[in-house]
């Protein structure tokens, strides 16, 4: 049993095969992108801090309560104050996957959800400073950058 198979002439193969590879790179080429793809994010927070300012403590505890006046939910965030360190910032809302964050009594985390809300300071059970804000609403504008001329 014969098998026949078809020669052909180096050259021409040798062509085709150049001849398909840059086919291949003209259909696999990606084309020129039209449209620009921006990722943006914007959150809102407040800062919240409190300090003993004559360093007349020394190791304290300090409480954040902060209340939403719209729901009545309390959010709650206890830092330790080391003697030395006067003072202590927060932000509101904090991230929960931080170890320690504002969360309801009941382990829900705070959002920022726009609205307004009230806040304290608790040291040693007492209410040492308070104050009230505003999280904005925040949303976000998207510009092409285009640089054709």
């Amino acid at each position: 049993m014969q098998t026949l198979t078809l020669r052909l002439p180096r050259r021409f193969a040798l062509l085709l095969r150049v001849a398909g590879f840059f086919l291949a790179l003209v259909v696999l080429t990606p084309t020129k992108a039209h449209a620009q793809t921006w990722l943006v994010s914007t959150d809102a927070y407040i800062k919240l801090g409190v300090m003993d300012k004559f360093s007349q403590l020394g190791t304290y505890t300090a409480t954040f309560v902060v209340t939403d006046q719209t729901s009545g939910r309390e959010y709650w965030l206890t830092r330790e104050v080391e003697k030395g360190k006067n003072g202590v910032d927060v932000l509101f809302p904090s991230e929960p996957s931080e170890p320690d964050y504002f969360k309801t009594a009941k382990g829900e985390a705070a959002r920022a959800t726009p609205g307004k809300y009230a806040w304290e300071c608790r040291v040693s059970g007492k209410r040492v400073v308070g104050g009230r804000f505003e999280l904005p609403a925040v949303a976000n504008d998207v510009t092409v950058v285009d640089n054709r001329k």
